[in-house]
């Protein structure tokens, strides 16, 4: 008796460990999904589905050592396993879509609907960068991992997501030039 009161004990506590953690980063998860499906749906899906993942290994979350590092780890790997799959890439114009993700405070509904604007414009020049600097870039200034992190979840050295990092700004740079140029 005393075994079984102590295993349903154990479960509650990992089960209240997994809501915890869906309290704590699902909104960070969610930004990571959408910065590459740039579809919500597809994003909340993929979020779901990291977390059915999370629930399946619950009993190991105490050997995790970074959490949020682990969590956008799967996430990615899930939206970059979809991606592949579906070989497209839909483009999203939905400037009330990006207002919703990139909330702004304090501001009319004129400045935050020209913010959203600057912010589709922003990532559709994001989308234009080589796969692997994108990566980097989306995961740094985004979702304000540091290059350890990123070396961790995409599996690459940190020198090289230094230098993917350090190529993806001098690109936006010149994008942004570009751009100014034009006008």
């Amino acid at each position: 008796m005393r075994d079984e009161a102590r295993e349903q004990a154990r479960e509650q506590t990992s089960e209240s460990a997994v809501a915890a953690l869906v309290d704590e980063y699902a909104s960070t998860l969610y930004r990571v999904a959408y910065s590459v499906l740039k579809n919500a749906h597809d994003a909340e899906d993929a979020v779901q589905e990291a977390f059915l993942r999370v629930l399946r290994h619950r009993d190991t979350l105490h050997e995790v050592r970074d959490q949020r590092v682990w969590l956008v780890r799967i996430v990615w790997n899930i939206v970059l396993d979809r991606k592949r799959r579906a070989k497209t890439r839909p483009e999203t114009d939905d400037i009330a879509e990006l207002a919703r993700v990139l909330p702004a405070k304090g501001m009319t509904a004129e400045e935050r609907a020209a913010a959203a604007q600057y912010h589709a414009h922003v990532l559709a020049l994001v989308e234009r960068l080589p796969d692997k600097e994108r990566e980097v870039l989306l995961l740094s200034a985004f979702e304000e991992l540091s290059s350890v992190e990123i070396a961790e979840v995409l599996g690459i050295t940190e020198s090289s997501v230094r230098s993917r990092l350090f190529r993806a700004r001098n690109l936006m740079a010149e994008l942004l030039q570009h751009q100014r140029s034009l006008r």
